[in-house]
């Protein structure tokens, strides 16, 4: 997905409006997000993959508000007191989500947000998800169990990309696809994404491919 422009600024309309001036991003990857909250005070990127933070680190070279290194302490990050933390498309592929989600809100103070985007809907879990190394997949209902357990508050929660729901159905359980073609990603980024975003923005779907939620501390 790394070429999917329209996609990541999908998610760019989703999730900006909901953080604060100083963001930590967790499971930054290579940049694709992170280049989208370089308008802010601080941004800490982190991942547990050097290379990716090493590639991100050579495409925003010149941002002395950004940090970006290689850990998976998370509490350890209050000693940049974010007000916010964003976290797309990875808590799926942690084991412990809850403890994952608790370091999260630790480095938090009380009412700072933590925006995730999840995959969405069991039902949905495929090939590719385990070649994903996906864990799981979330409804509302499970998600409201998790923010309870960690003692948050959930602020919004609503499924995204309903028309991604049946192409990710099909290639779990018709195609038994293990990836996402090219071809497939051309046409979701250039076609299904600008579309779909326009038409979300105006109707939140019952059902998606994923989920966004906004916690609050």
């Amino acid at each position: 997905m790394t070429r999917a422009s329209s996609y990541f600024a999908w998610q760019g309309r989703l999730v900006r409006p909901h953080l604060g001036r100083r963001v930590v991003e967790i499971g930054c990857g290579i940049g694709n997000f992170t280049g989208r909250l370089l308008d802010r005070e601080l941004v800490v990127a982190v991942d547990t993959e050097a290379d990716c933070v090493q590639r991100l680190l050579e495409r925003y070279p010149a941002h002395s508000n950004l940090h970006a290194f290689v850990s998976e302490d998370f509490a350890s990050l209050a000693r940049f007191a974010p007000d916010s933390v964003v976290c797309l498309n990875v808590l799926e592929h942690i084991e412990d989500d809850r403890r994952a989600l608790r370091q999260m809100a630790s480095m938090l103070p009380s009412g700072g947000v933590i925006v995730l985007l999840l995959p969405a809907f069991p039902a949905l879990f495929g090939p590719i998800d385990r070649n994903l190394g996906h864990h799981r997949r979330y409804t509302r209902t499970s998600l409201v169990r998790l923010a309870d357990a960690c003692g948050l508050l959930i602020r919004r929660a609503h499924y995204v990309n309903a028309l991604g729901f049946f192409g990710w159905w099909l290639n779990a359980h018709l195609f038994h696809r293990e990836a996402q073609s090219p071809a497939q990603i051309a046409l979701f980024d250039h076609l299904v994404a600008p579309v779909m975003s326009r038409v979300e923005a105006l109707v939140k779907p019952p059902f998606g491919q994923s989920l966004l939620a906004v916690l609050e501390k």
